[in-house]
């Protein structure tokens, strides 16, 4: 018999890990059919998403609130699907402001509900967990810290190790490489990447500063990780009187393989970068409004992966105001070959891949869904 499972992954991450599990579902049980919210990697897996994440992503209070008309379309939108298509199971994939709606309305229909990757609610807004434990039959975390967190809340949850670590491994043992050099001919100079995001005002935002602090490298070609959901005529104005910069699409980690260094946006990417062993600067900066509305509700002491896991400052963060190009031109001398912190940078993200351990989170994941489905469909 059929099993159908429904999907949501709402950003580039979670469309990444999402489509490493629907592999493995798919490695575990041939008998899977996905309806799925997601990106190119799920499609690659599942065929044309219901709706693509270039049109569900959004950061940032005040930009929520400019598209709040929108989003709740897609809310409204989202269940009426999920009637028709009738699953057996909802797995939802992080994007915990338009997932947790529809988890709330799936319980209450008697859809069973599994979570892959907790909404960072140990960093903000914690009472969430209390609406999390009623409406999720299933969470799994990521993160180390994630099970001793939800347990104070007296949830149990089920901790499957971080899925970038397979993502990697993946590419890692590709057979074939990419030369980079070759295929976008690229001079002899070593590269310094830079990864400004994949929402279109994070782009707006962060991409602009990261250009104008880097007058002082002329010994290095710097090249942008552009999002593959975003044309070229978006990039294009960016570009126009940067001449020691290019761009590539959809080849991050061959980028990253090259990379003496990297400017890198708050998120995924900043682990990302970590696992690859660059050394990076963390750069964040949003609406003003935003941002100290953030900061009265955050309860953590860093933004970036790498720190969180740690529990240190191993990479610098520039926040908000010390997010301009003069600092990051001088946090990203410290870090380059040779220089002050670029050898203190190297141990720790040694101590972060012994903190993370071994990879297996999207075949474990997947097992763990595939028992939830089993139990829901016996009862």
């Amino acid at each position: 018999m059929v099993k159908k499972l429904y999907i949501i992954a709402g950003e580039a991450s979670g469309d990444l890990h999402a489509s490493n599990l629907m592999k493995e579902i798919r490695r575990e049980d041939n008998d899977i059919d996905f309806r799925f919210w997601g990106g190119d990697h799920m499609s690659a897996v599942a065929g044309k998403p219901v709706k693509h994440i270039a049109d569900l992503a959004f950061m940032g209070f005040i930009e929520v609130v400019a598209n709040l008309r929108t989003i709740l379309g897609n809310i409204k939108f989202c269940k009426k699907d999920i009637e028709e298509y009738k699953p057996d199971a909802l797995v939802l994939v992080d994007y915990p402001g338009f997932n947790l709606r529809i988890a709330k309305w799936a319980k209450a229909h008697d859809i069973p509900v599994i979570y892959y990757i907790s909404p960072q609610v140990w960093a903000w807004k914690q009472n969430r967990v209390h609406k999390i434990k009623k409406v999720v039959d299933k969470m799994m975390v990521i993160l180390p810290f994630e099970k001793e967190f939800y347990a104070k809340f007296d949830m149990e949850v089920t901790y499957v190790g971080h899925p970038l670590l397979d993502a990697i491994e993946s590419f890692k043992s590709k057979a074939e490489k990419v030369d980079l050099y070759a295929k976008h001919s690229l001079d002899e100079r070593p590269v310094i990447a830079l990864l400004p995001g994949s929402r279109k005002q994070e782009i707006n935002t962060l991409l602009p500063i990261m250009l104008d602090s880097l007058s002082a490298f002329d010994d290095y070609q710097f090249v942008i990780a552009g999002a593959p959901a975003l044309p070229d005529t978006f990039y294009a104005p960016f570009l126009e009187s940067s001449e020691n910069v290019k761009i590539i699409y959809g080849e991050t980690y061959d980028l990253l393989t090259i990379a003496t260094a990297a400017l890198v946006t708050s998120g995924t990417a900043t682990l990302e970068t970590a696992l690859f062993e660059v050394p990076e600067v963390v750069c964040y900066k949003g609406s003003a409004i935003s941002y100290h509305i953030a900061k009265r509700l955050i309860k953590v002491d860093y933004i970036s992966l790498v720190n969180l896991i740690l529990k240190k400052e191993a990479v610098k963060e520039l926040i908000q105001n010390e997010c301009n190009a003069k600092q990051i031109e001088q946090e990203l001398k410290l870090i380059l070959p040779r220089a002050e912190k670029h050898d203190k940078m190297k141990a720790d993200y040694t101590e972060l891949l012994k903190v993370l351990g071994e990879g297996g989170a999207s075949a474990t994941a997947a097992k763990e869904v595939l028992l939830q489905l089993t139990d829901n469909i016996d009862n």
